[in-house]
């Protein structure tokens, strides 16, 4: 018997790019959709393209994904494999072909977890092949019980509970839609990443927050060759050590700015 595949998109207000991503998934058997709650024509577009949405307010990747599993899991007929995008993210054709081709040929691979994708991400007027984010290998393809959800701050992944093998083409990522977009994501994740630091026990303070800002560019762009991605490579690496120099600083927030009585 062919095995079951499901496609698993978590969304909210993401109808700018959303039917693409689901129509590189229209080789699976099914798609699942857990949408937090969205004001925009994301249901419409999930339900047209034969979607079953499901419904949950968000409470972080960690429990969104961990709902979904369940009920992957408890689906019938028996769910063999899970292929996982973001609402921004679309296969390549060479990437889907590759995703059949090894799922057919998985017997043969014996206990394969499942497989690492190469992604692609479009940053400013380029796709970045170098700064730390290409190849970018994500593990987006596996078996329901083969894998967990790891959560750090406000970034989630998959790690497999067994042996792996690559595929080739690209998972195709556009992560903003402009600057003001970024930076609002950049706010966002500085401030999570400060309620971890907090969270942990750990200090922060304006000295770390330098510290952590320097090294974090000169880690995107002379480690990461951010250098070979143009104008594209320096705005990322600046923005990411923006990101570490908040993250640190608001970590040693001791209250609200307003007048003491």
């Amino acid at each position: 018997m062919a095995p079951h595949i499901v496609g698993l998109i978590l969304t909210y207000n993401g109808e700018r790019l959303l039917e693409r991503c689901l129509a590189s998934l229209s080789f699976c058997d099914s798609l699942l959709v857990v949408d937090s709650c969205s004001t925009d024509a994301t249901v419409s577009i999930a339900q047209a393209a034969g979607a079953l949405v499901l419904p949950r307010a968000w409470e972080g990747p960690g429990p969104q994904f961990r709902f979904a599993l369940a009920h992957i899991r408890a689906m019938q007929p028996k769910v063999d494999w899970v292929v996982s995008l973001d609402q921004d993210e679309h296969l390549t054709d060479e990437l889907a072909a590759s995703i059949r081709k090894a799922i057919d040929e998985a017997p043969e691979t014996g206990g394969a977890a499942g497989f690492l994708t190469p992604r692609s991400s479009f940053y400013f007027d380029r796709f970045l092949k170098h700064s730390g984010w290409y190849p970018d290998y994500l593990f987006r393809v596996f078996r329901p019980d083969a894998m967990e959800v790891h959560v750090s701050g406000a970034h989630y992944s998959f790690r497999p509970l067994g042996p792996t093998h690559k595929l080739k083409g690209d998972i195709i990522h556009y992560p903003y839609s402009n600057f003001r977009e970024h930076l609002d994501k950049v706010n966002s994740y500085a401030q999570q990443g400060a309620d971890s630091i907090k969270a942990k026990g750990r200090r922060g303070g304006v000295g770390k927050g330098v510290v952590h800002g320097v090294a974090r560019f000169f880690k995107i762009y002379l480690l990461k060759l951010g250098m070979l991605d143009g104008r594209a490579g320096f705005i990322n690496a600046v923005h990411g050590a923006f990101y570490a120099f908040l993250k640190y600083v608001r970590a040693a927030e001791t209250g609200d700015w307003g007048p003491k009585r």
